[in-house]
């Protein structure tokens, strides 16, 4: 049964609302993004309180202001993916949507402590990412398909590299230090939360390398997760992967390994 008094509700959805009508002003979000990051913070902030908000936070601002970091040195790289750094409402829901369910899961039974250890692991999964992303870009050295080594172009879909990696470990080790203060007495959860995070990122870039829809620019010979049109005007073809399953989809299922590896691996310990 949920139980959670009417007041918190109104100040987590005020702050849901507030907070996605600032990061749309500082453009951090599109309006679409503005919407559904009201929504889904509203939900988390509302159910779950400060511990659940914290989590949210760490990560959309931290991975906000890496989007915004050396962004001239990234701005060759948004040939290759197949949105900017403003988030609309599928990067939104992406990242932040099994947190909202997972919060109605834990309003529903509040003694259940494992809502929370998955939703650590999700937060912790997308935040790897989305640092091995920003960062990883900027690495010297070309980064390898994690299926195969072969060497690939910066921003390739399925591409990691040691920075990248170091990036990712970086990410999540921010949410599970984050979990673990809001959350007093857990800190033995730190490496697990973290161990999570990884898993979720390179199962993440496994799916880039393998089943993720990617296309050619044929005028620019170039591979891209842009569809319909590459940044020149040209239109894509598809080369690989499944048709339905974007950069979207793909952020989503990373946020599902996460969950589901930190809850596994706790039950095997």
């Amino acid at each position: 049964m949920i139980i959670t008094k009417p007041i918190q509700l109104i100040i987590g959805f005020a702050l849901g609302v507030l907070i996605a009508l600032a990061a749309w002003r500082a453009g951090a979000l599109s309006r679409s993004g503005a919407w559904a990051a009201a929504l889904s913070g509203g939900i988390i902030f509302g159910l779950g309180g400060w511990s659940w908000a914290a989590l949210l936070l760490t990560f959309f601002i931290s991975s906000s202001l890496l989007s915004r970091a050396f962004a001239r040195r990234k701005v060759v790289m948004n040939e290759k993916f197949s949105k900017g750094s403003q988030r609309d409402w599928g990067q939104v829901l992406a990242n932040g949507g099994l947190g909202a369910l997972l919060v109605l899961l834990h309003a529903w039974q509040s003694e259940l402590f494992l809502p929370w250890l998955a939703y650590s692991g999700a937060m912790a999964a997308v935040n790897a990412d989305t640092w091995a992303t920003e960062l990883g870009v900027l690495s010297k050295t070309p980064p390898r398909l994690i299926t195969t080594g072969k060497s690939v172009e910066r921003g390739t879909s399925g591409g990691v590299s040691a920075l990248g990696s170091l990036a990712a470990a970086s990410g999540a080790l921010l949410i599970a230090l984050a979990a673990v203060l809001v959350i007093p007495g857990t800190w033995s959860f730190v490496a697990l939360v973290l161990l999570g995070g990884l898993l979720g990122s390179f199962f993440d870039s496994f799916l880039g390398a393998t089943k993720q829809a990617i296309y050619r620019c044929p005028a620019c010979q170039k591979e891209t997760e842009r569809y319909p049109l590459h940044t020149c005007g040209t239109q894509t073809t598809q080369v690989r992967g499944w048709s339905w399953l974007n950069n979207d989809w793909v952020n989503f299922a990373c946020s599902i390994v996460g969950a589901v590896a930190v809850i596994g691996i706790r039950a095997l310990l």
